[in-house]
């Protein structure tokens, strides 16, 4: 009995010394775990490996955003200057600063012509060269209220504003439409996209939409105009009729040592007459009395050069792919001009 009661309160003494023990850390609560079912499937992110000189890079943290620039320039240097005075410029009291006389201009229509009373039709593709005394007014570099007084200008302003549809040089027929930013990327060059670093952050690169004016034209190389006319004898008038049909300017582009010429679009005379009758051409004797640029080419103020007509062309060729003298090709436009001349004259009688 001695012996029991001593073995159980040794027990006693040893419990309390392990109770002792683990009070002296705390462990929190085990988690209750989801037993895995049958069903249950753990997978791993598979990682592809990666190839032989594979370089992985680093991921960056940068707040800077790649951004895209677009040239603005203004188009070939024409209409570039298009402050208005404050000022009347003028002594007149009578005219002010947007010249309304100017504005309210408007063409005399077109004579009536019947295709029954037309005895000899021919069509005549004419250039006119500025450079030429008679023609220097096509590029007189001035401005005024109404803006650039180049020829050029004045065809960018009719399509820019009054609604003036210019078509492709693919034909002279007018049969593809251009907008205007296919006008304008035409003067300025082809477009040309670079990448370039940025300043702040050397890992992010912006994109810059410039025009590439390694085949754009110079300002001062349109100085050459193509006319398309069509010459009439109308049998009821006993009259020759010349009756333009669309203008074209043609742009002398630098490629190496070889100067090539190239027009850029075809505009439709009839709906240009507007725009030009409300655009006044310089006068070198006096500038009070000036005509309109629809004035100029109804009266024929101006000297151009045949370089394909109608007569006697069964390939449809120009003269310059005919006659590869220069002085062979004036010949023979003067030839092209002097025979429209004697079939009127050969109508009348003396």
């Amino acid at each position: 009995m001695k012996i029991t009661m001593k073995t159980s309160c040794m027990v006693l003494a040893s419990l309390a010394m392990t109770l002792s023990a683990t009070a002296q850390f705390s462990y929190g609560s085990k988690k209750k775990t989801t037993p895995v079912t049958k069903d249950t499937v753990i997978t791993k992110p598979v990682t592809k490996p990666l190839a032989n000189n594979q370089v992985v890079a680093a991921p960056t943290v940068s707040d800077v955003k790649p951004t895209k620039n677009i040239d603005t320039t203004v188009v070939g240097g024409f209409n570039a200057n298009n402050k208005r005075s404050l000022r009347n410029g003028y002594a007149f009291f009578s005219e002010t600063n947007s010249r309304k006389g100017v504005k309210e201009r408007v063409p005399l229509p077109y004579e009536n012509l019947r295709e029954e009373d037309a005895l000899f039709s021919e069509f005549v593709w004419e250039e006119i060269d500025a450079r030429e005394k008679i023609n220097r007014t096509f590029m007189y570099q001035s401005y005024d209220e109404n803006g650039d007084q180049r020829f050029f200008a004045v065809l960018l302003r009719a399509i820019e504003k009054d609604g003036v549809v210019p078509f492709s040089t693919v034909d002279d027929r007018f049969t593809t439409p251009l907008s205007l930013d296919e006008v304008n990327a035409s003067l300025k060059g082809s477009l040309d996209t670079q990448l370039v670093q940025n300043v702040l952050d050397p890992n992010v690169y912006d994109t810059s939409i410039i025009y590439n004016t390694n085949l754009a034209p110079n300002p001062d190389s349109i100085y050459t105009f193509r006319l398309k006319e069509q010459w009439i004898f109308d049998s009821k008038t006993s009259r020759m009729y010349s009756r333009i049909i669309g203008i074209a300017p043609i742009a002398a582009i630098q490629i190496g040592n070889k100067v090539v010429k190239r027009p850029l679009f075809w505009v439709y005379y009839p709906e240009l007459r507007t725009s030009l009758a409300k655009a006044e051409v310089y006068n070198p004797r006096n500038i009070s009395s000036r005509i309109t640029w629809e004035e100029l080419f109804e009266s024929r103020y101006f000297n151009g050069y045949v370089v394909k007509s109608t007569l006697d062309n069964y390939n449809d060729k120009m003269l310059n792919a005919l006659f590869k003298d220069p002085i062979k090709r004036l010949q023979e436009g003067e030839k092209i001009k002097q025979k429209i001349f004697d079939f009127e004259q050969d109508r009348w009688v003396y």
